[in-house]
């Protein structure tokens, strides 16, 4: 099947792209940049929600009077808090894309805000499980969304741009970390800022819309009378059926991305905190400087990803992450600049990679629950790292050294990604079929 006309191409980058992002393509219609660009400001409080986690724990462990030995058990409940996501985003493939979507975005919105609140380490848990849930189904959809929507040539491109803008949620976190300790209420502050996307909500309502190839679908199903919301967990069953290698081989691309990913970003605040006295003022230079280089990485793995293919771009950036994480943790201080550009750089182009093929290698009747099952083995592996880091670290003891071994959890990635079919400049369709 051919995709739909677009309408005239954009001119020129809009305001959210800035430069050295690199340019629009050329045939990218006017349109899709719009929706594109909705959906990388949900992503951009995705990650800005997610970051604050990684950059406070320092200070929150302290709040709740939480030891270094089990920091790795606290961020692994809170990844755990993504699992009841592969329950709700089947939704996604029954009553819409866009719905699904805006909904997440609220829940999010409402959860992350009253983390703020929290009056104990439990509930602060607790709340951050919820609002893991419901960024899990944002990212979710909205890489479906996006692989519907563009056009063969561009996918990689937009999956790219939106983990790029969306890290500038990252660079608005480290902002206030910088101020951390003079800020009212500390890291409470921080998460009070979760509200922003519920002020946004009427513009996302205008700019998201559901995608054609939902509508084609729904319509289907609407002319041989089949209720929209019936049998809604089906999909979770007959996915696995329809294409077992493909989902497993894509699981375990994204727990091990996942999993590497999450020990090495995750500890690093802690790490040049307590390990190198770094001040949260230096910590967040180094995010915004050398951060803003490594998130290049979103859109030039994509591009490298449309003209030299998914397995080969993404077989190096999955074995050059856990070789950078290591340096990392291992490196004197006046080094780790240098070497967190890498690394963030590995790590947001073999995220983009896992999201091109998440959503590329299912038809669209599947492919909202298979992003979603992606997303929890991500979440499984991401949460079995971190378990796996406080599992190793004697009590009383530093967790860097496990950080450094778990990392290289990334490796089984790689051998599965070789066993797949290659998705760059195909059809959906023939993808599918």
């Amino acid at each position: 099947m051919n995709d739909p006309p677009r309408a005239a191409p954009a001119a020129r980058n809009p305001w959210w792209i800035p430069p050295f992002l690199g340019r629009v393509p050329a045939t990218v219609a006017e349109r899709d940049v719009r929706l594109i660009g909705a959906i990388s400001l949900a992503a951009c409080f995705e990650n800005f929600d997610q970051a604050l986690l990684t950059q406070a724990v320092k200070h929150i462990a302290a709040d709740f009077a939480i030891a270094e030995s089990e920091l790795g058990s606290l961020l692994g409940w809170v990844r755990i808090g993504a699992v009841p996501a592969i329950l709700l985003i089947p939704f996604a493939d029954r009553i819409g894309r866009r719905r699904a979507f805006l909904a997440a975005v609220l829940g999010m919105s409402c959860a992350t805000v009253l983390a703020a609140f929290a009056p104990t380490a439990r509930v602060f848990v607790g709340l951050q499980m919820v609002s893991r849930t419901f960024m899990v189904i944002t990212s979710a959809i909205a890489y479906v969304i996006a692989t519907e929507e563009m056009v063969a040539r561009h996918r990689g491109w937009a999956i790219g741009i939106i983990g790029a803008v969306g890290t500038f949620g990252v660079g608005l976190s480290a902002l206030l970390f910088a101020g951390i300790d003079w800020l009212p209420y500390g890291w409470r502050a921080m998460y009070a800022l979760g509200v922003l996307p519920l002020l946004l909500m009427p513009m996302l309502r205008r700019r998201v819309t559901e995608t054609q190839r939902f509508r084609r679908q729904a319509s289907e199903r609407a002319r041989l009378g089949l209720p929209a919301g019936e049998g809604w967990w089906r999909p979770l069953l007959s996915l696995a059926r329809a294409y077992p290698g493909r989902t497993l081989g894509v699981a375990l691309i994204g727990a091990g991305q996942a999993g590497s990913g999450a020990v090495a970003y995750n500890f690093s605040a802690y790490f040049v905190q307590v390990g190198h006295g770094w001040a949260p003022g230096q910590y967040s230079l180094m995010l915004l400087a050398a951060g803003t280089i490594g998130i290049v990485g979103h859109p030039l793995a994509g591009r490298m990803a449309d003209a030299r293919g998914r397995r080969l771009v993404g077989s190096a950036f999955l074995t050059a992450l856990p070789l950078l994480a290591l340096g990392f943790y291992a490196a004197p201080g006046w080094a780790l600049p240098a070497l967190w550009i890498p690394m963030v750089f590995a790590l947001t182009g073999s995220g983009t990679i896992t999201r091109a093929l998440s959503t590329e290698l299912f038809p669209t009747s599947f492919r909202g629950t298979a992003s979603g099952v992606v997303q929890l083995v991500e979440t499984l592996g991401a949460a079995g790292a971190l378990f796996a880091v406080s599992a190793l670290t004697p009590a009383g003891e530093s967790a860097i050294p496990a950080v450094r071994i778990v990392a290289f959890v990334a490796l089984f990635g790689v051998l599965a990604l070789i066993a797949l079919p290659e998705t760059a400049q195909r059809e959906l369709e023939e993808i599918s079929s």
